[in-house]
């Protein structure tokens, strides 16, 4: 038996009162009105010492806009000038206000999907009756059990959204909607009580397909045929089927719909690929830990290449996803369709390029050798470096909706990771230790435990 150590713990409980702390601070520092915009801008520009190259800049943008507000007031008046002048600064003002509540939206949807993934590949696991990784079955089913306190978090996140809290979905703004004829001809899907009736199902079907597949694994430990190993082979296969659309839809309203102009056919599978190959590199990460301190003696070599093979394997998918999706809508360069790339090339062309760097040429040339999947060093920092760049995939899927160009990892982000790390850490490796780290009972594990590549 598994035993959660006081050191671990104690580090899981920092790094959640250390997030929380930093998040009350980030939400208190954010401006709460016009006049705080105006301060937090002229203080930026006070303490800003630009390059001579810089100022050059500034000064063509600072002329420009004069020029725009000059325009302004030929055209309107000095009241139409101030009022574009208002204008930019109430959007500013709720791109500053999101920040906080779109950090921790990012974090909080990063930390499910790695647990949603791994339910997602513990269930192919049982539907393709795999005979190498039963050994690994305790380790995946600890991390299903942030589910469904991951879950909880995301669906208050999501009510407190349909109650106005924030700005992070423009589509539940009443008044967006008067004015925004596409946004209007969707509302009969895109309208808050049915959006959270679609969460509800989603996560409840979570809930109870992860909970009766971890209660008949346990009960197989003490049962003596395989009546509990066939009920999770036909309640896999079923899960399967509504995972595979449960996930596009979720895709669709908690992530895609931020953007509501904008639409891919190909969303669904893009989050999939990315919530996949996170919830495997968790995987490995977490039972080559266990392995280093004594635990999983059960757990060898071929075990981690094989968790190595589809982390590579699906990385190299979900770099194919991502230059489908690109390829495919810039090369059409249908302007409704485009502006959703351009707005993260011009604003956040590091994150949006650097995360393609650390999803697919990080792993496709740490993890190409098949030598290299055995070393668990390699393992570990080629995961460690795929969960980095898959939170930037997330990071990028989010902020350009709901921060646009006022972004910049700040306070709110960094603590944000450090909440649900933590919370993450102590439910995972609280989990494992309520049951024996061995799935003594299951049909295929004498060949999982004497499995060889």
């Amino acid at each position: 038996m598994y035993t959660l150590s006081s050191k671990l713990k104690l580090t899981a409980i920092i790094f959640v009162i250390v997030g929380a702390i930093g998040l009350v601070i980030g939400f208190l520092q954010a401006p709460s009105d016009l006049d705080d915009v105006r301060e937090m801008l002229a203080a930026e520009e006070h303490h800003a010492e630009p390059a001579e190259s810089t100022l050059v800049e500034a000064d063509f943008a600072k002329a420009e806009h004069d020029m725009l507000l000059e325009d302004e007031a030929a055209t309107h008046g000095e009241e139409g000038a101030a009022s574009h002048d208002d204008e930019h600064l109430e959007h500013t003002l709720h791109q500053l206000q999101n920040k906080p509540w779109a950090a921790v939206y990012v974090a909080a949807f990063f930390f499910f999907m790695i647990s949603l993934g791994v339910l997602a590949f513990y269930a192919v696991q049982y539907a393709a009756q795999a005979g190498w990784s039963p050994v690994l079955f305790r380790v995946m089913e600890a991390i299903t059990a942030y589910l469904v306190p991951g879950g909880i978090i995301l669906f208050v996140l999501l009510v407190l959204s349909g109650m106005h809290m924030n700005h992070l979905f423009i589509w539940m703004d009443p008044e967006v909607v008067e004015n925004d004829a596409i946004i209007r001809n969707k509302s009969s899907y895109l309208n808050v009580p049915f959006f959270l009736i679609r969460a509800a199902i989603y996560l409840g079907g979570w809930f109870i397909f992860r909970h009766f597949l971890v209660r008949n694994s346990r009960r197989l430990d003490e049962a003596t045929d395989n009546y509990y190993f066939k009920k999770n082979f036909k309640l896999a296969a079923g899960f399967l089927v509504f995972f595979i659309v449960s996930e596009s839809m979720m895709s669709w309203d908690w992530i895609m719909s931020l953007d509501p102009h904008w639409f891919s056919t190909l969303f669904g599978w893009y989050v999939f690929a990315s919530l996949f190959v996170s919830g495997i590199t968790v995987i490995a990460l977490i039972s080559i830990y266990l392995k280093s301190r004594g635990y999983l003696p059960f757990v060898n070599d071929s075990h981690i290449h094989d968790l190595a093979k589809f982390m590579f394997g699906m990385s190299i998918f979900w770099t194919y996803l991502w230059f489908s999706q690109f390829m495919l809508i810039w090369y059409s360069n249908i302007p409704e369709e485009v502006v959703y790339f351009i707005s993260r090339i011009e604003n956040y062309s590091l994150p949006f390029f650097g995360m393609v760097a650390l999803n697919f040429i990080f792993p496709l040339l740490m993890l190409m050798n098949s030598d290299y999947k055995r070393v668990n060093w390699f393992v570990v920092l080629t995961g460690i470096v795929i969960l980095v760049g898959h939170y930037v995939n997330v990071f990028v899927m989010i902020m350009p909706a709901t921060v646009g160009e006022s972004w910049f990892i700040g306070l709110p982000e960094i603590s944000a990771v450090l909440l649900f790390a933590g919370l993450f850490i102590f439910v995972v490796f609280n989990a494992l230790s309520k049951a024996p780290l061995l799935a003594k009972r299951n049909p295929f594990i004498k060949e999982s435990e004497h499995f060889h590549y």
